[in-house]
C-alpha cells in the first residue's frame, strides 16, 4: 500500500538545509519492508499574509509499505525525524495518510485551496479528519503545508520530484531509454509533439526534476535545435 507523509516548515532563514533535504534524508529511517517511491515538492500560495521561509513550498515522501501495520511505525519515525533535524525557529508540521482504505477527498480539496487562498490551522485539522496531523514546534503553522503536500501529491497532477530512483546521480545528458527504464516518462512539449526516440539524449543542465502528472513522474522536454532534447524548467541561478 502507498502512504503519503507530508512535511513542512522545518527550516529557517539562513539554515544550512531546507525541508526538501530533510524529507529526502527520511529514506534512511524507513522501517523494514518499506521503500521510498519518491519525494515530491509542492508549491503553495505566495502571499504577504503567509509567513514562510523562502518559497512557501512543502514536500511529501511517498512510501510503499507492505500493509497498514507500517502506518504507526512510519508516523513515529517521521515525528522523531522532525524532532531531530528541524531547525530552531521553525514551525514544523507532519501529516500522514494512507492511500488505500482512506477518504482523501477532504484533504485534496483543502490542498488545492492552499495554492490560491490563505487558510488556517483549524481548516487544516478539519480537512485531515482522522488522518495524522501534528505540529512539532513554534507556531505549528507547518501543519498547513504538511497537509497540503499530502493532498496535492495524492491529487497526482502537480508538483515536481526532488527524489525518484536516484535521479540526482544520472549522467547529463542522459538517454531517453535510461529515463524510461527507471519509470520516468519523457514527454515532448515541442510544437509538433514529436515522440522522443529511445536513443535520443536529454540535457538537464545538471538539474533533472520530473513533474508529477497523471500520478507518475513525467519529464517535459523540448527540442534543443541540435537533434536532442532539453528539460523544461531549469533551476534559477541565485543571482536571478
Amino acid at each position: 500500500m502507498r502512504i503519503f507523509i507530508g512535511f513542512d516548515d522545518t527550516d529557517s532563514p539562513g539554515s544550512d538545509y531546507g525541508t526538501g533535504k530533510l524529507v529526502r534524508w527520511f529514506e534512511q529511517k524507513l522501517p523494514g519492508g518499506c521503500t521510498l517511491w519518491g519525494v515530491v515538492r509542492q508549491q503553495l500560495l505566495i502571499d504577504d499574509r503567509i509567513p514562510y521561509t523562502s518559497h512557501n513550498s512543502s514536500a511529501c515522501a511517498v512510501i510503499e509499505a507492505p500493509d497498514e501495520s507500517a502506518l504507526g511505525c512510519l508516523t513515529e519515525s517521521a515525528a522523531a525525524h522532525i524532532e531531530k533535524h528541524a531547525v530552531p525557529g521553525s514551525d514544523p508540521g507532519l501529516c500522514v495518510c494512507q492511500e488505500r482504505n482512506g477518504n482523501l477527498a477532504g484533504i485534496i480539496e483543502f490542498s488545492v485551496r492552499c495554492t490560491h487562498e490563505v487558510v488556517t490551522q483549524a481548516e487544516a485539522m478539519k480537512a485531515a479528519g482522522s488522518f495524522h496531523l501534528s505540529g512539532h514546534g513554534g507556531s505549528n503553522d507547518g501543519i498547513i503545508g504538511a497537509a497540503a503536500a499530502v493532498g496535492l501529491t495524492a491529487l497526482g497532477r502537480c508538483g515536481r520530484f526532488i527524489e525518484f530512483g536516484r535521479l540526482r546521480e544520472l549522467k547529463d545528458p542522459v538517454a531517453v531509454s535510461v529515463l524510461e527504464s527507471l519509470g520516468i516518462m519523457v514527454v515532448s512539449l515541442d510544437r509538433q509533439a514529436l515522440l522522443p526516440s529511445p536513443d535520443d539524449a536529454v540535457c538537464s543542465h545538471g538539474w533533472l526534476r520530473p513533474r508529477l502528472w497523471a500520478g507518475r513522474p513525467i519529464l517535459p522536454v523540448q527540442k534543443d535545435g541540435a537533434g536532442g532534447w532539453v528539460c523544461v524548467g531549469r533551476k534559477k541561478s541565485k543571482e536571478a
